[in-house]
């Protein structure tokens, strides 16, 4: 997942489109994290900025990379998410770094070599 949030906002079907992610659980969390308040348009429709994001890549690995509670994951935001976010950007590195390799080892055996 190395996804350039390049756009101001994103809407809910665009983020759970980008972090693989059903948009029930996005509003579970939104009640759950008070860090996550993403903003409403004028219709009242969610509007998430890169920071939600961001915000919403570390809850997703804390709960499903790490194996964390909701309890627990609100804890490491509180006292250790410039930890998290380092640990997160290593572990994103590395699976880029596997895709590269996967995808370098499956074209050399469509080649035949």
């Amino acid at each position: 997942m190395s996804e350039d949030f390049s756009k101001l906002f994103y809407r809910i079907g665009d983020v759970g489109e980008l972090l693989d992610l059903p948009a029930s659980t996005l509003r579970y969390w939104e009640k759950e994290f008070s860090e996550l308040r993403p903003r409403r348009n004028a219709g009242g429709l969610r509007i998430y900025s890169a920071n939600d994001l961001e915000l919403l890549r570390l809850i997703r690995f804390l709960l499903y990379d790490k194996g964390l509670t909701i309890e627990g994951a609100k804890e490491h935001l509180k006292h250790n998410r410039a930890d998290i976010e380092r640990k997160h950007q290593v572990v994103e590195r590395l699976r880029a770094l596997r895709r590269q390799i996967s995808d370098m080892l499956d074209a050399l055996g469509s080649r035949g070599l």
